[in-house]
């Protein structure tokens, strides 16, 4: 009779959690402060003081001045700030669709490779973060200027008889964003299809779906965590990205990203350029909850 109590103590050894922490809460607050004090002063408090300026005034000589006012938000309801807004949410969904587009059947085919090919063609998609990002656009303005690598290819083959204009346009600034954020969509969505269980497939395939059904009604539903994830790191840094507008663009694509770097760099007008950003802050969180949204439905499907 003595065994039991001594195996029921063996029980509960091994049911502990095994990252418990030796004495507790006071040492996950020690272990946590670092990282939280870190966060405070380089994300809440800089936060906080755009929120702030948001409210004041721009001074006669660019400075700020604290009178409390909204005219800074009501500025945005202009119908040319409107236009700006618009145009940036066109290309952060378009750039978002695109990089959907193009990357589920990358990952797809990633994710049923076998393994050897499967670490090659990963390492294919990480090789450009190897390299800064500014340095792939200035590339692009290489191949995409008027006497690029295109455009001289194009008119040695005699297809075109003067160079076209590619670069400083819309569609250079979509190819640029698609460039530099597929490989955002293309990860998560591999992580989400190398997950499923191939004996669902093969269980709708036995049951006589055919492709497309396997496809819309057994592989979608289940990569849609992935699908979320990736949605939202494309949407969310083309949404706020400056610098490839600047390049590719040219003055004639101005977008929400390049009006705060003017008000803050050019105009000096900082109240304006603050509230810009935080409504800039208040459509990504937006994103974030809807993100959440899908991910806690699919998890609720799952």
């Amino acid at each position: 009779m003595a065994v039991f109590p001594q195996l029921r103590r063996q029980r509960s050894k091994r049911e502990e959690p095994i990252g418990e922490i030796p004495g507790g809460q006071r040492h996950r607050a020690i272990l946590l402060m670092p990282g939280m004090i870190w966060l405070v002063i380089f994300s809440i408090l800089p936060l906080a003081l755009v929120v702030v300026y948001s409210f004041a005034s721009r001074g006669t000589y660019g400075g700020i001045e604290f009178k409390w006012t909204l005219e800074n938000y009501a500025r945005l309801a202009d119908r040319l700030y409107l236009a700006i807004l618009w145009r940036s949410f066109l290309f952060a969904f378009a750039t978002t669709v695109l990089c959907l587009v193009l990357g589920y059947p990358m990952a797809y085919a990633i994710a049923s490779s076998p393994e050897p090919r499967k670490n090659r063609l990963l390492l294919l998609i990480v090789v450009p973060f190897w390299t800064n990002f500014l340095i792939r656009t200035y590339a692009w303005i290489i191949i995409l200027r008027g006497q690029g690598l295109i455009n001289g290819l194009l008119m040695h083959l005699g297809l075109i008889s003067e160079p076209l204009r590619m670069l400083y346009t819309p569609g250079a600034v979509l190819l640029g964003f698609v460039y530099n954020w597929l490989p955002f969509m293309i990860l998560p969505l591999y992580a989400s299809l190398e997950k499923i269980d191939r004996s669902y497939i093969e269980a709708a395939m036995d049951l006589g779906a055919q492709g497309r059904y396997v496809l819309t009604k057994v592989i979608l539903p289940l990569s849609l965590p992935g699908i979320a994830a990736g949605c939202v790191l494309v949407f969310i840094p083309a949404l706020a990205m400056f610098a490839i507008p600047d390049l590719l663009g040219g003055a004639r694509t101005m977008l929400v990203g390049n009006l705060i770097k003017n008000q803050f760099l050019s105009a000096r007008n900082w109240p304006f350029g603050s509230a810009a950003s935080v409504f800039l802050i208040v459509a990504m969180l937006l994103a974030l909850f809807i993100y959440r949204h899908v991910l806690q439905r699919a998890q609720g499907h799952g």
